[in-house]
């Protein structure tokens, strides 16, 4: 008798039956979760030290439990300050966020330099030679302009293929290449001790104030380390617009009233762009994708130029100039702000800091 190996049946035996067979998902489907809030738009959350931004992120995540969520711009674990948290439709701005100018205020310690160059490394060397106010203030105009500017060892510049954070903890010595970046504004804040200084900075994407704390030691021939960093502003957010995550917990009693309060609209991250109205046929060209036709009477647009079609004051895509038309890169939806799905209210304990690995990739 031949038997067939290549087909196995199994049954349940008590009941005498097949079992009813297993669908499969298809490909490119989605295993479904939980149901989650459909929300759009900013929150502009002042990070506490010891949280990673993704910790940070996550925190604010538990308290609404939006459908998509991330963040622009990362903060270092010992940093505070500006973490916009973009929800929804926001997620659509945040390359507007990450690359606009920064402000950071960052203390200075002058006499030892670390690994890190701030005070999560270990302390490598170290000076007797403390730079005097006057001495600061001369050298400080070297850091302003377009500058050239090395990145820390541990810091999420790729070498090879791999996070220089990594190689870094590996043992592995590697050679960073300098790069220009931008500092419009570096001043001096309050009276500098011996041995520290706080310090402003108004700067481009890709700066890093540790290579600044850093490379400044060495010009004022001294060793140096950031011992303190707060970001102020990332594009068109600024520090007023900030929220604590404390603060945030307590509105967060009542979900949808939080969210009336803090949520900000998707298209503030695009304030500085130049707006244009359009009417309903055009809008709706816009939300299909297509490319709307530039009306007599509406402004002259430089080609290739980026500008924010609205209607009756509403955002519908951000677009660029094309051949006479608008041409849309991002259709937005009307934003939404309601909170349908119950949230289950989080616990008090405290956030567990993640290791180093989580630097930041520009200071941001």
């Amino acid at each position: 008798m031949r038997w067939e190996t290549n087909r196995v049946r199994t049954f349940d035996l008590e009941r005498e039956q097949a079992p009813a067979p297993q669908r499969s998902r298809g490909k490119g489907q989605r295993r479904r979760g939980k149901p989650k809030n459909q929300l759009d738009g900013w929150i502009v959350l002042d990070k506490p030290s010891g949280l990673t931004s993704t910790q940070a992120l996550s925190a604010v995540k538990r308290l609404f439990n939006p459908e998509k969520a991330g963040h622009a711009g990362t903060l270092d674990p010992i940093a505070t300050g500006l973490l916009p948290l973009a929800f929804g439709e926001a997620t659509k701005t945040v390359p507007y966020v990450v690359d606009g100018a920064k402000s950071y205020q960052f203390t200075v310690r002058w006499g030892a330099a670390t690994a890190t160059d701030d005070t999560e490394g270990d302390v490598i060397a170290t000076s007797d030679v403390r730079p005097t106010r006057d001495q600061i203030e001369a050298m400080l105009p070297r850091f302003v302009g377009e500058i050239s500017q090395v990145p820390p060892r541990y810091s999420a510049v790729k070498v090879d293929g791999q996070r220089a954070y990594d190689l870094a903890r590996e043992g592995t010595v590697v050679e960073l290449k300098p790069r220009v970046v931008t500092v419009t504004r570096l001043v001096i804040v309050g009276d500098p001790t011996e041995d520290e200084v706080t310090l402003v900075a108004d700067c481009g994407k890709g700066t890093y104030v540790r290579s600044i704390a850093r490379d400044l030691g060495e010009a004022l021939g001294t060793c140096a380390h950031v011992t303190a960093l707060r970001r102020t502003r990332v594009g068109p957010f600024r520090e007023e617009d900030m929220i604590t995550l404390d603060a945030l917990r307590e509105r967060a009693v009542d979900p949808q009233a939080a969210i009336e309060a803090v949520l900000r609209d998707p298209a503030d991250a695009l304030l500085g762009l130049p707006e244009m109205d359009v009417d309903r046929n055009a809008a709706g060209r816009l939300r299909r994708g297509q490319g709307a036709l530039l009306r007599p009477g509406d402004p002259m647009l430089a080609e290739d130029s980026e500008i924010c079609a609205r209607e009756g004051g509403k955002l519908v895509a951000l677009c660029r100039a094309q051949a006479g038309e608008l041409r849309p890169v991002r259709v937005f939806r009307a934003p939404r702000r309601r909170i349908t799905v119950p949230i289950v209210a989080p616990s008090e304990r405290a956030e567990a800091p993640e290791p180093r690995a989580a630097v930041s990739e520009f200071d941001d």
